[in-house]
């Protein structure tokens, strides 16, 4: 049957795999399905974009334990109407007041471990969705720890990329992590994928911290004494505890006691910042700052400005090559300068300038790089002696960048050839009233460290991060953020908030939430389309997380892209690895013009998704 052109007007769209969700109420995309209903079911109920928001990251705590947990931390950034302002809220925790240098190398290490006690930062999570919900929600905390309670208690059906991850710690949790055994083996087995899963011992930790709360008046006082039984009370005890009596094994091969303390708990608090900015066209894109590895789109942008990317086909070589070569030298200068803006000089202005930028575009040429070419600013950053990986990164069962090994190294991310082991977590939230919210929660994932038998979870490894080198912007220092991968997004269109964004994925987030981002604006592709797209990511410079190895030249493309293109990128020098045909990232986004709310999420791994009306 053939169409007639009246049929083809009325359906021009291309096939996605979900539709862009469109309405006038609010949106929620996220990157597990039950999540983003618990976050819808907040704004039905008449909370905010940030009540829900709360809501929504409690329960990913519980239904994606492979990929983050109560100890781990969060970027956010929002655009509250009340305010009319757009903020970043910092929830990475910093290192604890004995994270020494000197303490380290007296333990016989050059690297911070990637696993295990030594590996751990103040736990960030918690207390910044208190603040969120103080400050910018409107609901009780029993109305957004509920849902997280009832699935920590009742069971959830487990995804099978849960067991999977399970499976790879199997034997560390046997043999050296029995506190982990105990909740993760049940019955001393891997549980299977489909089945209902409980963590009772999450559920009591929350329950009780509840019941503390709701023994006092009024919500901003509910939520204040809920923080308190947190940094101040029985969970940093807990912690306090475990830390100094338990000598653990890392990735090191060697056991470790912890550095952190209950006072480094009471001492810290989330705090707001301004977020970093780029103006791209009509776009003004928002970031947090180089605490975070977010400047690093804000700096592919600001090459790829000269680049005239509008009519270039999105799966075509010369688009994916000026977007690739952009990325190494943002990257690397993400490895040389960026760290916490309060302990060393980051000069961001410097590397967002006009002038800046159109030296460093000159670096780029129709070859594929194979050299690490940070750029120089006198008086700033530090040299990176390059380790490069031998093959493929592996776990030390496998492939997996950087994924995780037997020892539970890395964050759980894509492997280098493209297999989803999960990524961080992800959402975007925009309500009726115009609220916007991005964040990337993450850390405390159930491979990264020992279960805290009175808890029900382990620690963060999110201080892998630092660098033992006193000279470098990034060197491990008592009270310092690490310079962490997460980078939720938010973008303004014509002056007006429009766009919020962003992936797990390590040391990829930044490179799928750019190529979103230009398949948008330049290709006038959808959210749904856009995230849809084949993508691609190079592993060209050093990983954030444990070797710290980098394979300078090598492109991971997804399989769908075309073969002549593929071919066109090898012939310009790329050292391109074809994965399967879904295999790049775990995008969400949602978008608000005029009263229309719009949504997307991401097919890879068949969890994410997207609901609103």
């Amino acid at each position: 049957m053939v169409k007639s052109a009246a049929m083809a007007s009325h359906n021009p769209s291309p096939f996605t795999t979900r539709p862009q969700i469109d309405g006038t109420f609010g949106v929620v995309a996220s990157t597990h399905w039950i999540a983003t209903a618990v976050g819808m079911s907040i704004l039905e109920k008449g909370g905010n974009a940030f009540d829900a928001a709360v809501a929504t990251a409690f329960t990913l705590q519980i239904v994606e334990p492979h990929l983050n947990g109560p100890g781990g931390e969060v970027p956010i950034i929002l655009h509250d109407t009340r305010r009319g302002r757009t903020e970043v809220i910092c929830g990475q925790g910093p290192a604890p007041s004995a994270a020494t240098i000197k303490h380290y190398r007296s333990e016989g290490l050059d690297m911070v471990p990637g696993t295990g006690l030594l590996a751990a930062c103040v736990p960030g999570a918690f207390e910044t969705w208190m603040l969120l919900l103080r400050d910018y929600g409107t609901l009780r905390l029993a109305d957004v720890l509920g849902p997280a309670i009832a699935y920590a208690q009742n069971g959830y059906p487990l995804i099978e990329r849960i067991p999977l991850a399970i499976a790879t710690v199997e034997y560390l949790f046997r043999e050296h992590w029995p506190t982990s055994a105990a909740v993760y083996l049940p019955n001393g087995k891997i549980p299977e994928a489909g089945t209902l899963f409980t963590n009772k011992a999450i559920a009591a930790t929350y329950t009780r911290i509840l019941r503390d709360a709701e023994s006092v008046g009024d919500r901003v006082a509910q939520i204040e004494r809920a923080r308190k039984s947190w940094s101040h009370g029985f969970v940093a005890d807990a912690i306090d505890r475990f830390c100094r009596t338990q000598e653990i094994l890392d990735v090191s091969g060697r056991r470790h006691r912890g550095v952190l303390t209950a006072q480094d708990m009471a001492t810290w608090q989330p705090r707001i910042e301004e977020p970093l900015t780029y103006n791209y066209g009509r776009y003004t894109v928002c970031k947090p700052g180089p605490w975070s590895q977010g400047p690093v789109m804000l700096q592919q942008l600001a090459l790829l400005k000269g680049f005239d990317l509008d009519g270039l086909d999105p799966t075509g070589d010369e688009f994916i090559h000026l977007q690739v070569e952009c990325a190494k030298l943002a990257y690397a200068d993400r490895e040389t300068f960026y760290g916490d803006p309060d302990f060393a000089k980051v000069p961001m202005t410097v590397l967002l300038s006009d002038a800046y930028n159109n030296d460093r575009r000159k670096l780029i040429t129709d070859r594929a790089s194979h050299d690490f070419l940070p750029g120089s600013v006198e008086g700033f950053g530090a040299v990176v002696q390059l380790r490069r990986a031998k093959g493929p990164l592996a776990g030390a069962t496998g492939a997996g960048e950087p994924t995780t090994g037997s020892m539970g190294a890395g964050e759980p991310t894509v492997s280098r050839m493209g297999e989803v082991r999960g990524d961080t977590v992800h959402f975007d939230i925009i309500d009726q009233a115009g609220n916007i919210i991005s964040a990337t929660p993450s850390g405390g994932w159930l491979q990264s460290s020992p279960v805290i038998p009175e808890l029900g979870f382990c620690l963060g490894s999110r201080a892998q991060m630092f660098w033992l080198d006193e000279k470098h912007p990034a060197a491990l220092a008592p009270g310092k953020r690490p310079r962490t991968t997460l980078s939720p997004g938010l973008a303004l269109r014509d002056g007006e908030p429009y766009l919020a964004w962003g992936t797990p994925g390590g040391d990829q987030q930044d490179q799928w939430a750019t190529q979103f981002f230009l398949r948008h604006v330049h290709a006038g592709m959808n959210l749904q389309e856009a995230i849809d797209a084949p993508a691609w990511h190079s592993e060209h410079f050093p990983i954030s997380f444990w070797p710290r190895t980098a394979r300078p030249g090598v492109l991971a493309v997804e399989s769908r892209l075309p073969k002549a293109t593929t071919d066109a990128l090898a012939a310009r020098g790329h050292t391109v690895e074809r994965g399967g045909d879904w295999t790049e990232g775990r995008l969400a986004a949602a978008s608000k013009v005029g009263q229309r709310r719009r949504a997307a999420a991401n097919p890879r791994g068949n969890q994410g998704y997207a609901a609103g009306r």
